[in-house]
Order: structure tokens, then C-alpha cells, then sequence
């Protein structure tokens, strides 16, 4: 049985369904008061959701990145807070928390 990715107006479903119409008539059940926005079969039997995509996935470690600005900063918070913000262009209130939960662990 064919798996069917749908898109509505408020929601994306991931169905089996043996045609596109069967897909169609999943969605009309279970939310009839959405409208449809793209009906696509998928080539495979599995669906896979990039947390990259979905802006889940962070492209740095922060514990790495506070480590290194202490150790750059000497254990001086103030610099390493300072280093911080400015290598990851984070804001004043969450590198100083990051910053000072390192220097807690004993960085």
C-alpha cells in the first residue's frame, strides 16, 4: 500500500491509502474543514522528517563553543561572555548563562 504525504491549510499528514483518492477521503474524515494543498505519493514505504529542516537541529555545540571562549578568555567571565556573543552572535542574557553554567562544571 502506497504511502501519501498531505498538506492542508493546517496540517501535514502521513498516510497509507491504496489511491490518491482514498488519501484524499483520509483527510476529508479526519479534518473536513481543512482545505488541501498538495497531495504527493511517496517513493518509498518510510518518511523521514530533517530536524535541520525544521530548524531542530543546532549547527554548533554551545558547551564546546563556552569552553573554548573561557579557555581563550583565561577564565575571565566578562571576556568570555564577550567571546561568546560574538562568535555565535547570541544575546547578552544567554551567553551569560551559558558562560556561567560552564564555569559552574568547572569548564
Amino acid at each position: 500500500m502506497p504511502l501519501f504525504e498531505i498538506e492542508t491549510d493546517s496540517h501535514i499528514i502521513i498516510t497509507w491509502a491504496e489511491t490518491e483518492e482514498a488519501a484524499k477521503q483520509v483527510v476529508a474524515d479526519a479534518y473536513p474543514s481543512d482545505t488541501l494543498v498538495r497531495l504527493t505519493k511517496r517513493p518509498r514505504d518510510t518518511w523521514v522528517i530533517s530536524k535541520s529542516a525544521l530548524g531542530l537541529a543546532e549547527a554548533f555545540d554551545p558547551c564546546n563553543a563556552a569552553r573554548d571562549c573561557l579557555a581563550k578568555a583565561a577564565g575571565d567571565k566578562v571576556h568570555a561572555i564577550r567571546l561568546y556573543m560574538h562568535e555565535t552572535g547570541t544575546d547578552l542574557d544567554r551567553a551569560r548563562k551559558v558562560i556561567e553554567s560552564h564555569m559552574v562544571m568547572g569548564w
